[in-house]
């Protein structure tokens, strides 16, 4: 699998869905492109990640060992399904991931995080209220996109 290279694009979405979750295909980009020594600014395993990990009940470092392996996206998932402490129902993945689209800041040092960062890269847009629109806004920008 060609690993992507995150100081010249940024990873997939976090609501670009594999398997139904959400926030996976990004953290396999950002996995790919550590291994690859080709991640930038982005971190592996962080706080976003640690969502998926703690609800699929995977380790982060076994899941980059499948990634150090070459496996494709398909693979991955195979993978998640039986090494899943978990083991989350279809519907629990759909519950689970629409719950993290519609994530905001709730305590007040998120809430200053978020809103520094979006008066920082874009204060005029009013439709930024979600991390994911967050994420999606900041990696847009950060590559060269006009908010």
């Amino acid at each position: 699998m060609k690993s992507p290279n995150l100081t010249q694009h940024p990873p997939r979405s976090p609501r670009v869905r594999l398997g139904g979750f959400v926030i996976l295909p990004r953290m396999l980009d950002k996995g790919r492109a550590l291994l690859a020594g080709k991640i930038g600014e982005y971190k592996y395993a962080c706080p976003l990640d640690q969502r998926f990990l703690e609800f699929a009940g995977l380790d982060g470092e076994a899941l980059k060992a499948q990634l150090a392996a070459g496996k494709g996206d398909r693979e991955i998932l195979e993978w998640i399904t039986a090494n899943s402490a978990t083991k989350p129902s279809p519907t629990a993945i759909a519950a689970w991931s629409a719950l993290q689209e519609q994530r905001v800041p709730l305590d007040p040092d998120a809430r200053k995080f978020f809103n520094d960062l979006h008066s920082s890269i874009a204060p005029q847009r009013a439709d930024i209220g979600t991390w994911f629109d967050l994420l999606d806004l900041d990696d847009y920008v950060s590559f060269g996109g006009e908010a």
